[in-house]
């Protein structure tokens, strides 16, 4: 396939760039600038676009020929840019992205959502009814960036409705790290601060081949996966976690030893994965 990476010199895009074209694919790398990195003479080349998101003229012009899209660009939370441009930004590159894909006929995308969709890590008080939460959890979302995430599925659902050919995989990253070692470390360094958190993370390759197997799943319409390490970063047990940190939260099913906050078998149903 010809895919096209938006935000293809972040820190995920720098992962997926490479994986996809490893896997043989044509990778169209799309971002407001060109990559600092060098890649060798003798390796498949990335196609460089620069275009801002925002700009569905420019985002149009280089998503032709593309057969599907993978859109990363945005703000990556709500700290150092002010509300009003982490929303604006976030959920106009979103239906950017969208309608671009819907106007060339692309019909396979991929958005990069968040845990955060339903808030929590940057509320001021994160609320959770149950865990392990799954897709249909509701949203308690506050800040700009969380609700820019939520914004962004229900766009999706919006557009798979209008345009029934459209297949959109909404995906609810954590934390994207390199290993599981660097999450436990800095899961231990943070504290109580990684409560927040749910103590969760997900590693970057696996990130990377969710993103692919989103492009080629056999389901229809607009679908929200957690993307997510099935344990925590930490070597306590979860219940007793849980039962520290949200005391008022009940607990379904066994959840025991190290097992995560997030329910993914949706994704291991539908899009064939399971964190490695």
């Amino acid at each position: 396939m010809r895919i096209a990476v938006t935000g293809g010199n972040g820190r995920l895009g720098r992962a997926l760039v490479p994986y996809l074209i490893d896997q043989g694919h044509t990778v169209v790398s799309i971002d407001r600038t060109l990559p600092e990195m060098t890649w060798p003479s003798s390796a498949n080349q990335p196609i460089f676009q620069v275009a801002d998101t925002r700009n569905v003229g420019e985002f149009v012009a280089c998503l032709r020929g593309c057969d599907a899209l993978i859109h990363l660009a945005a703000f990556a939370g709500p700290n150092n840019h002010p509300d009003t441009v982490v929303y604006a930004d976030n959920t106009i590159g979103s239906y950017n992205a969208l309608s671009a894909a819907a106007m060339l006929g692309i019909d396979r995308v991929c958005l990069a959502s968040s845990i955060n969709a339903i808030g929590g890590v940057y509320s001021r008080s994160p609320r959770y009814d149950y865990f392990p939460l799954n897709e249909q959890h509701p949203t308690y979302a506050e800040d700009p960036y969380s609700l820019s995430k939520w914004v962004l599925e229900q766009q999706a659902d919006a557009f798979a409705r209008r345009y029934e050919t459209m297949t959109i995989a909404s995906m609810r990253f954590h934390w994207l790290i390199a290993s599981e070692e660097e999450a436990q470390k800095n899961t231990a360094a943070a504290g109580a601060v990684a409560a927040r958190h749910l103590w969760g993370f997900t590693l970057m390759g696996e990130a990377c081949r969710a993103c692919l197997l989103a492009l080629a799943a056999p389901f229809s319409g607009h679908e929200v996966f957690y993307i997510v390490a099935p344990r925590t970063a930490l070597n306590q047990p979860s219940r007793e976690l849980a039962e520290h940190s949200y005391p008022e939260t009940p607990i379904q099913g066994e959840f025991t030893e190290r097992a995560g906050f997030f329910d993914c078998s949706k994704a291991e149903r539908i899009l064939g994965w399971k964190h490695a």
